[in-house]
């Protein structure tokens, strides 16, 4: 199978749009040396951030790149939108809430997932995320 770039953008419109992005996570992430059980728990939070885009922002994008801090390497993943953006972020963070038919897990899990996670919106003005995980040295 071919390798991947370092760096990869995805556009997202429609519900299907999301299988492309985890496909890229995980490729990505198996790049990187990630086992698989660790590849399918960041797919998972990739996944999430796709979906939520689809759902409530309309449409967005989501950036994917292997990231390095000195001997450190990392996959971070920023999602963005233009959607009504998040009237109370410190709400949308809190477990069991959900602002749609979900179970309120979403943005929480992905931020115990994950082992950096930024979030920055807005009434009006969209929702931008970014959140890495760092590879654990062997």
């Amino acid at each position: 199978m071919d390798r991947l770039p370092d760096a990869l953008e995805f556009n997202l419109a429609l519900p299907s749009d999301n299988a492309q992005v985890v496909f890229g996570a995980r490729k990505m992430l198996g790049q990187m040396g990630v086992d698989e059980t660790g590849q399918f728990l960041v797919a998972g939070a990739v996944s999430e951030l796709s979906t939520n885009i689809i759902r409530y922002g309309g449409h967005g994008t989501i950036s994917l790149k292997i990231i390095r801090e000195g001997e450190k390497i990392g996959f971070e993943v920023i999602a963005r939108d233009q959607g009504p953006g998040i009237a109370d972020i410190d709400q949308a963070m809190t477990e069991s809430h959900s602002t749609g038919k979900g179970l309120g897990l979403g943005l929480p899990s992905v931020k115990r997932i994950m082992d950096e996670f930024e979030i920055q919106s807005a009434p009006g003005r969209g929702t931008r995320i970014r959140a890495v995980k760092w590879k654990a040295s062997t």
